[in-house]
């Protein structure tokens, strides 16, 4: 595995269907969705209770595609993962992302640098003769976040 300063590539896997519950955010540019994001998350983190059938109550989604193709593909989602769509609580949407495989780098850091990790990775599927679905489900996979400091795995859809 290759690491640099807060970044592991970890390979590439294949990603099962997922199932999300959360808020969408919609934005006009990167600035707004670093602002809005993190409140989000901490919105979504108060009201998981509401959410049943969740899988890991630890474990925060984020989702978006890098090329929208449909407007209402639009924007980052905000998520936990469910077994079941059941009751989705009131302002919150449910998603469903198709399983799929995926270049993956871990990071350790400030969420605000996030946007710029990616393009180690995308070097990395470029490096190693993928290419990327930028029509598919990017999936940011938060084991830990805090005000400080979050530990992410970033999944970028590959072929």
């Amino acid at each position: 595995m290759e690491e640099v300063n807060s970044l592991k590539i970890k390979g590439v896997i294949e990603v099962s269907e997922k199932k999300l519950v959360g808020f969408r955010v919609v934005c006009d540019d990167m600035k707004g969705y670093a602002e809005e994001i993190p409140k989000t998350s901490l919105l979504l983190n108060r009201r998981k209770d509401e959410i049943k059938n969740l899988i890991e109550p630890v474990r925060l989604y984020g989702a978006f595609k890098a090329t929208e193709t449909l407007e209402e593909d639009d924007g980052y989602w905000v998520c936990y993962e469910v077994y079941d769509f059941e009751d989705v609580p009131a302002g919150m949407v449910p998603l469903r992302v198709p399983a799929q495989k995926c270049a993956v780098l871990g990071f350790k850091g400030h969420s605000s640098d996030i946007f710029n990790v990616y393009p180690h990775l995308h070097r990395w599927i470029d490096d190693n003769g993928y290419k990327r679905s930028t029509d598919k489900w990017t999936i940011e996979v938060y084991s830990k976040w805090t005000s400080n400091e979050d530990e992410v795995d970033l999944c970028d859809p590959i072929y």
